[in-house]
């Protein structure tokens, strides 16, 4: 059957202009600073809003996380739809919307905490201020608008062809330019929205100013793409009307790197989210952590704190990882995925035995390119289901909320951080079945 598609296509390999790339890569870049922003605000909001919530601290501190990755579960298929009905460009400009209104609804926790810190409600033996709510809101909407604009900018990456390149470079190469953003998120937090200040001392109304300031720049930003050129590619989605014969599921390859991103994003954000709240626990229990034998980090005067850099070489490791991985034109994707799983399995597994967060730390140069080799082994070979899939596969990225939340619970329960991590070694070995045996294609998967 000979489908007829109205999207023209974007030129071939040899004179597709980098200009388009380079705007996906660069929202991307937001995407993965604000994503950060706002794992790092755990920390913080724990001592500010959730001071007085016991003996459930943990499990409410990740409840940003878990609200964050819901927005991936419940609008990752709305981000396909819009693809398919109003093109690429048009849905960056939705996700970006939703980006404005969940830095707003940020500032509006942050005001409300100053104005009204009285008004807070209790569940059980924890008191809840009402700002913290409305934190909790505006992380629902951060992660629509990341789960939207991530379900353009991974297809398009991948399908958009540039000379000397293959997909899972191009993948790898967008994921780089991200990691600059999440390296970048944790100073950020530290240094620019709370100066320096030790983080018992933060306060809410300290986050008014750096808020105001992000709004006015993704509202640039906005502006600027709705006048830019971004042309559409040709055989990545089904155009209107267009009814396709297959169901997504019927693809074993994409079924499996489903649940394989699952896991990866649930043991990818929970090292991310919770690294620095097991760095207090072992402070706090007279176990120093020490960076070249000092436990401080003093820049312009002004003590970082540990955490910060903790997190930061963490998602560091990212941009190393994926930077270097982005010349492995002759290393399969498969290889690449097997080999970085089984070290990280063995890193976490240190890590707890030695109660050395460095180990853990270190894990991050091994995720860096996780995420472009199950993503194309996922969509390889699906032509126009991939927009469909893209969908489907960035739900999936709710991982990072479950994983997120159970083991902040378990560390209530527990009573530490420290055999949690348990989690990541059960992680990296799924995603190692799926490297050696799920990612295969099936003869009949396979599309003419």
């Amino acid at each position: 059957m000979i489908i007829h598609s109205d999207i023209k296509p974007s030129g071939s390999k040899s004179d597709q202009p980098i200009l388009p790339f380079l705007i996906i890569t660069f929202i991307y870049f937001i995407v993965g600073f604000l994503t950060t922003v706002n794992e790092q605000l755990q920390a913080p909001l724990k001592f500010t809003f959730l001071s007085q919530a016991g003996g459930l601290k943990n499990t409410f501190t990740t409840l940003i996380s878990f609200f964050f990755f819901l927005g991936y579960l419940l609008n990752g298929t709305l981000g396909s739809k819009w693809v398919n009905a109003f093109g690429y460009k048009n849905t960056i400009l939705r996700g970006l919307f939703f980006m404005i209104s969940g830095l707003f609804m940020y500032l509006s926790s942050s005001w409300f905490g100053y104005q009204y810190p009285e008004l807070k409600f209790s569940i059980k033996e924890a008191v809840i201020p009402f700002g913290f709510v409305i934190f909790v809101i505006g992380s629902y909407l951060m992660g629509t608008a990341a789960a939207i604009i991530q379900v353009v900018v991974n297809p398009y990456a991948a399908s958009y062809e540039l000379k000397g390149t293959q997909p899972v470079q191009r993948l790898n190469i967008l994921t780089a330019i991200n990691s600059i953003g999440t390296t970048s998120a944790p100073f950020f937090v530290t240094v620019v929205m709370f100066s320096g200040i030790s983080i018992e001392k933060i306060e809410i109304r300290q986050l008014l100013l750096p808020l105001s300031i992000l709004i006015i720049c993704i509202l640039i930003i906005m502006m600027i793409t709705r006048k830019l050129q971004l042309p559409d590619l040709a055989h990545t989605r089904a155009v209107a009307g267009e009814k396709l014969e297959r169901s997504i599921w019927s693809f074993r390859h994409f079924v499996l790197g489903v649940f394989a991103i699952f896991f990866y994003v649930g043991t990818e954000v929970a090292i991310g989210a919770n690294i620095n709240l097991y760095a207090f626990e072992l402070m706090d229990s007279g176990h120093p952590i020490t960076f070249f034998g000092k436990t401080d980090i003093i820049i312009g005067g002004m003590d970082l704190g540990i955490h910060a850099l903790l997190s930061t070489l963490y998602w560091g490791g990212f941009l190393v990882g994926r930077a270097v991985s982005s010349f492995f034109s002759n290393i399969s994707a498969r290889t690449q995925l097997a080999v970085t799983t089984v070290l990280a399995a063995i890193l976490a597994l240190i890590s707890m035995i030695t109660q050395n967060l460095w180990f853990l730390v270190a894990i991050g140069l091994l995720h860096s390119s996780m995420w472009s080799c199950i993503y194309s082994l996922s969509i390889k070979g699906l032509n126009k289901y991939t927009s469909k899939a893209s969908g489907i596969f960035i739900s999936a990225v709710f991982g990072g909320a479950v994983f997120t939340l159970v083991q902040g619970g378990l560390a209530d329960v527990l009573g530490s951080w420290r055999w949690t991590w348990f989690l990541t070694v059960i992680c990296e070995l799924l995603m190692l079945a799926y490297a050696l045996f799920g990612s295969r294609i099936r003869e009949k998967d396979r599309l003419i």
